[in-house]
């Protein structure tokens, strides 16, 4: 009987230990990128990721990561190589976690910044995939700010688009705020991010 705890113990002291280490690990890689150290905070999350095979967290922040070089980046190559790497780890991601509101809001904005760079090549590829990628997300967690902002963003830019009336996207972006208020992540390592956006999204709205 005492072997058998003396075992569970050991166990659980172990799982707490690696918990306690992919925790400081994640730590030092968000400091790395608060730093703006970018390329280290990544190789960071990618070791993180092969030490941690069931952990879908640092894939997902692999996948921001080369989402937001992608915004400004001009050279197709280099983007290229930027989002097939956010896409790998994006589908290493959900392999480990199924139905997850998070990795479908960055699977959304992978294939906006593909369009984003080429709309004429990319929008009618991606358009109805983001859009169904929203809804399922915002079914999913109705009260996920990001999928709330990232909807109301795509749902307004189509709006602009084609010469529609972008107000009720507004009230949309506002809506999102609110739950950016009342919005708890998991813990300190879940996606927390997109309310500076959604107000600079909405005093647009109102300039």
């Amino acid at each position: 009987m005492k072997t058998i705890i003396l075992i569970a113990l050991l166990v659980v002291s172990g799982l707490t230990q690696a918990q306690a280490n992919f925790e400081k690990g994640m730590s030092k890689a968000f400091d790395l990128w608060q730093a703006n150290k970018t390329d280290e905070a990544e190789n960071m999350f990618e070791r993180i990721a092969k030490a941690e095979p069931k952990e879908w967290l640092p894939n997902y922040y692999i996948a921001q990561i080369n989402s937001l070089k992608s915004w400004t980046e001009k050279d197709a190559t280099v983007l290229k190589a930027q989002l097939d790497k956010a896409q790998e780890h994006l589908d290493a991601a959900m392999l480990k976690s199924e139905n997850n509101t998070e990795l479908l809001v960055m699977q959304a904005q992978v294939f906006t910044n593909w369009v984003a760079f080429d709309g004429m090549t990319y929008g009618m590829k991606y358009g109805g995939k983001i859009a169904e990628l929203y809804e399922k997300a915002t079914a999913l967690d109705p009260t996920n700010p990001r999928a709330a902002l990232g909807k109301a963003e795509w749902e307004m830019g189509s709006a602009k688009y084609f010469g529609k009336d972008t107000a009720p996207y507004c009230k949309a972006i506002e809506a999102s705020i609110e739950l950016f208020n009342t919005f708890k992540p998991e813990s300190q390592l879940h996606p927390n991010w997109g309310k500076e956006r959604a107000e600079a999204v909405s005093k647009d709205c109102k300039a």
